[in-house]
């Protein structure tokens, strides 16, 4: 399986395509996927949210899915399955991982992990056993890559 990304902005580029991937990997997909990936600035990130989800702040990472699952995903002409998009907010990624401790490359892998399940369809916000479900999986994913806090 091959993982591409149209990345706009700088932010640990290669820890995000490294995340995802090894994020795909954990849930067998066997597919070649390509996702986009936008670095916004905190006012920017937060007019988005505003926008898709009526959250009138600031956020870390925000995710768009073209399926509603995993078992959704169908690739194009050329073989290759477009999951969606992601908003990164740099800025924040970095508060985070001062605030927990932890490196960047830690916080962007995280972010770029749980935005990826968002893309597979994973909604922590659907209920305390579905939250647990996506959280370990994460940290796994994250545990797999040698990326600790």
């Amino acid at each position: 399986m091959e993982v591409t990304a149209e990345i706009y902005g700088e932010c640990e580029n290669d820890v995000i395509l490294r995340a995802a991937k090894a994020a795909l990997e954990s849930e067998n997909v066997k597919y070649d996927c390509s996702f986009e990936v936008i670095v916004a600035s905190p006012d920017e990130i937060q007019k988005i949210n505003l926008e898709n989800r009526q959250i009138d702040r600031v956020t870390d990472v925000l995710s768009f899915p073209m399926f509603n699952s995993k078992e959704d995903l169908e690739p194009d002409a050329n073989g290759v399955t477009f999951l969606g998009s992601m908003v990164i907010c740099k800025e924040r990624a970095v508060l985070q991982a001062k605030e927990y401790g932890h490196s960047l490359e830690r916080e962007v892998a995280f972010l770029t992990v749980h935005s990826i399940l968002h893309l597979l369809g994973y909604d922590h916000e659907l209920g305390e056993a579905l939250e647990k479900e996506m959280f370990s999986k994460q940290e796994q994913v994250l545990t797999d890559m040698g990326i600790t806090r």
